[in-house]
């Protein structure tokens, strides 16, 4: 027999979380240390929230790990960077896929070198067949060029001939992108304090809710990420309608 009324369910976790990484920088700086470190630490943290986003029930986890325009960056770093992702492959795809994660790349690969568009191809080939969470990783990614190359393909099948331009809609276009088939974010979170996208997911983001929170990324753990799932549920996503509390006083006679 029933001692009381049983606690509330918690709230499901929203589908799809992608994530904006900032802060390395600041945080190793904050330290007097150098930048590398706060990139060793942000290598840290992503594997961290891996971890959580799969036991916190989350089916999609995207993170911006480097974008087009992060080539500016000084060569050291971007080379640092770039090694940083060889040894997450190498170091972490087999306990990935034991996890039952499936790791998707999305960017653009064609200035990527041999043996980083192998390493790329060897992740998705090797947890295509994977159930569990869908690692999706922005690498030489920027939204801008992800929907320039999908208008120049357009482009090209007009012209050849394979297509009409009163059949492309939204639908189609949704699937020329890196991201077709996979559903949109429905939460997008900032981390460092600043507020900003940074040419992230601009088409799949339309109706995605934002949390900007100020913790450095190094530092993001479970508490910063449940803390952002909690600000997801307070939200109410009315997808350009009135809202639910709005119907209810129009329907008021």
């Amino acid at each position: 027999m029933s001692d009381g009324p049983r606690p509330a369910a918690p709230d499901p976790a929203p589908a799809h979380v992608a994530i904006i990484m900032d802060g390395n920088g600041r945080w190793a700086q904050m330290r007097g240390l150098p930048r590398q470190e706060g990139h060793r630490r942000g290598l840290e943290a992503l594997r961290r929230t891996v971890r959580n986003a799969a036991d916190l029930g989350i089916r999609v986890l995207t993170l911006y790990s480097f974008s087009t325009e992060n080539w500016r960056r000084p060569m050291a770093e971007v080379s640092f960077l770039l090694g940083l992702l060889r040894r997450f492959v190498e170091n972490d795809l087999a306990e990935l896929n034991e996890a039952g994660v499936r790791v998707r790349i999305i960017g653009s690969r064609e200035d990527l070198a041999p043996d980083l568009r192998g390493l790329v191809e060897r992740a998705e080939t090797m947890t295509q067949d994977n159930a569990g969470l869908t690692l999706v990783v922005a690498f030489n990614y920027g939204s801008r060029d992800e929907i320039t190359r999908m208008a120049r393909n357009l482009a090209r099948d007009v012209v050849a001939g394979r297509l009409v331009p009163e059949a492309i809609d939204e639908e189609m276009l949704a699937s020329r992108l890196d991201t077709a088939a996979l559903p949109d974010p429905d939460l997008v979170i900032r981390t460092s304090g600043e507020t900003r996208i940074s040419n992230f997911l601009l088409w799949q983001a339309a109706y995605a809710e934002f949390v900007f929170t100020p913790v450095l990324w190094p530092d993001f753990d479970r508490k910063a990420l449940e803390d952002a799932l909690a600000e997801f549920h307070r939200r109410e996503r009315r997808y350009g309608g009135v809202g639910q509390a709005a119907e209810a006083k129009v329907g008021v006679a």
